[in-house]
């Protein structure tokens, strides 16, 4: 008498239950299509603007993260080094080189989530345009590495996997289609360990 509801209430459950299921993975695997990908760096250049694809639009919605005009700055985010080998909090990494043209640039080390990675009170886990060292010909280097290194350093946690994220503020390669031919910063692996 109670089999055919509630073999009905079990298959609703299951459907709905796994489409809901279904589509909070895919908002977390992807924040859209569109990406550039510029060695290390990639970035969403649609990704804050009216022309994002409905993925896109749903993975902004449900972060709940300020996102920036296309006019006003675009992120671009590491969580692999320019052989292609993941970012490993065990291992010591250098960002040589110099930034695209922007007015400010701010560079954080993240989880794999995108939020401020946990480091040592203390330990600088930012820098910026206006406080990193440079040469003469404005390019830099930044050490980053849990252990502290002279010059720019940026502090990694203890253990796992991390990001860069590099956001460029008020620059004119955010508004424009100029973006594939830019040069990134070198991320290259120095060690890993004691060697």
């Amino acid at each position: 008498m109670f089999r055919f509801p509630l073999f009905i209430l079990v298959t609703l459950i299951v459907a709905f239950g796994g489409g809901i299921m279904i589509s909070l993975y895919a908002l977390d695997a992807t924040q859209g299509f569109g990406a550039i990908k510029l060695g290390a760096w990639e970035a969403f250049p649609a990704l804050q603007t009216v022309d994002a694809d409905p993925y896109a639009k749903s993975h902004r919605a449900r972060a709940g993260k300020l996102l920036y005009g296309s006019a006003e700055g675009l992120t671009f985010t590491a969580s692999v080094d320019d052989d292609g080998a993941r970012l490993n909090a065990g291992c010591r990494y250098r960002i040589s080189g110099q930034t695209p043209p922007a007015r400010l640039w701010t560079l954080f080390t993240a989880d794999n989530g995108g939020n401020p990675a946990a480091v040592k009170t203390g330990h600088p886990s930012a820098l910026n345009s206006w406080t990193v060292l440079r040469q003469p010909d404005s390019s830099f280097s930044i050490e980053i590495s849990a252990a502290a290194q002279p010059g720019n350093w940026l502090a990694l946690p203890e253990a796992g996997t991390f990001r860069l994220v590099l956001t460029l503020f008020d620059t004119p390669t955010a508004g424009s289609s100029g973006v594939i031919d830019l040069a990134m910063p070198k991320l290259t692996k120095t060690g890993c360990g004691n060697a």
